[in-house]
């Protein structure tokens, strides 16, 4: 089984603008061995697709190729919303400065409700 017959990580990661470099960073593997996979010379474990899936945040389905969904977050903030739509198309040093920032603002926010409490 070759990876690059079965799965498609090359066109979901391309269209979330990702690197290979990147995204084998973001799965905690060699950028080499990443590569090794996307040209189909080696095949991840079981539970390397499970997190390069969680990163493309798609499902194993959808990574093989089986199903093709398309996951809408559940924002009820209409301006939000709107914003979210243009960060995918920021650059990755952008976007992890994003994660930063909403990472913080989230945990300071439950952590105000735990004090309150």
């Amino acid at each position: 089984m070759i990876i690059n017959s079965v799965c498609k990580p090359t066109t979901l990661r391309e269209s979330r603008k990702l690197t290979q470099t990147r995204l084998a960073e973001l799965i905690g593997v060699n950028s080499r061995a990443y590569n090794r996979w996307e040209r189909g010379t080696f095949v991840p474990q079981l539970d390397t697709l499970v997190k390069i899936a969680d990163v493309l945040n798609v499902t194993l389905d959808e990574l093989v190729g089986r199903t093709t969904t398309v996951h809408e977050p559940a924002v009820h903030n209409a301006k939000l919303y709107a914003l979210l739509q243009d960060v995918d198309a920021l650059p990755d040093s952008d976007q992890q400065a994003l994660i930063i920032l909403m990472d913080s603002l989230v945990k300071r926010a439950k952590m105000d409700r735990v004090l309150a409490a």
